[in-house]
């Protein structure tokens, strides 16, 4: 099979959800001629709103290659929205448990048969303070080098004015445009017929979010910070600062503890050599 057929959930889910974003948002779609047309490939795509798979979704759906989403396994379990899950055949991730690596297998499985996955990279909404993308995680890198399937990188602006990171409520006025930049193949040639180390991946893994970068700044027409936002090593920091603050607390509070010792350690002192003094006068006068 070379690719995936749209299928009767996708084209009702689409019946669903084009109209409301149609409304709310407007389009400027740049890259589809970098969508291959035929077999598996993977899609690497920035996430700043709770809103942007809706409108990358809407993207990749014009594109003819429907998307199947790594997505939490929560969403899969009942009702509407997760027959919608199902029959459109996006892929469950059940994280810290036994079938923990099941979401890898069946992205691989599904790239095989000649579909498209989409992976966000990030994991989870970016926390740059300037929504640029982090450091990211290694699901994607492995299965490109495991398939070696051509790695798109999506860059994508504006869903997040219409829904900002966190937000509970849209901002629908203006009406906001969703930008989306298809780049070309990421080229990750040189980590093929490697084993497939941590660090290997983690390399691998920055030339895809470097790639991903450098379309997002061809969108905002801006350069990205040097330095990568990364979630883990801010935690590290936070925990050493916390840590530190605590053990000068500590500090402070035994020298203000000291500090209040002091002059009742004087004052006893003093009342020592008193009555030291006092009773050796006593005993000189008395003769002993």
């Amino acid at each position: 099979m070379s690719r995936r057929r749209i299928g009767f959930w996708y084209r009702f889910s689409a019946v669903l959800v084009k109209p409301p974003l149609v409304v709310l948002i407007k389009r400027d779609w740049r890259g589809m001629e970098n969508i291959p047309a035929e077999g598996g490939f993977i899609t690497v795509v920035n996430h700043n709103s709770h809103a942007d798979p809706f409108a990358y979704g809407h993207f990749q759906y014009n594109t003819g290659r429907v998307p199947r989403f790594l997505a939490k396994s929560g969403l899969f379990k009942s009702g509407f929205v997760g027959a919608a899950m199902r029959g459109t055949g996006q892929i469950p991730v059940y994280r810290e448990s036994s079938d923990a690596l099941s979401a890898y297998r069946a992205a691989i499985d599904a790239v095989e048969r000649g579909e498209c996955v989409a992976f966000y990279p990030e994991a989870t909404l970016t926390r740059d303070p300037d929504l640029w993308p982090m450091a990211g995680k290694t699901g994607a890198a492995r299965v490109a080098l495991q398939t070696r399937c051509p790695v798109i990188p999506v860059a994508q602006w504006g869903a997040n004015h219409l829904l900002a990171p966190y937000a509970k409520k849209p901002d629908l006025l203006p009406r906001k445009t969703h930008h989306v930049l298809a780049g070309p193949p990421v080229d990750l040639s040189r980590f093929y017929d490697k084993e497939m180390t941590p660090a290997l991946l983690k390399e691998a893994t920055e030339v895809i979010m470097a790639a991903i970068t450098a379309q997002l700044e061809l969108i905002r027409g801006e350069k990205a910070p040097a330095t990568r936002y990364d979630p883990r090593l801010v935690r590290i920091e936070q925990r050493r600062g916390t840590r530190e603050q605590d053990e000068q607390e500590a500090h402070d509070e035994h020298d203000e503890l000291n500090a209040r010792r002091e002059p009742a350690a004087r004052e006893k002192s003093a009342r020592e050599t008193v009555r030291d003094t006092t009773e050796a006068e006593h005993e000189k006068r008395h003769g002993k």
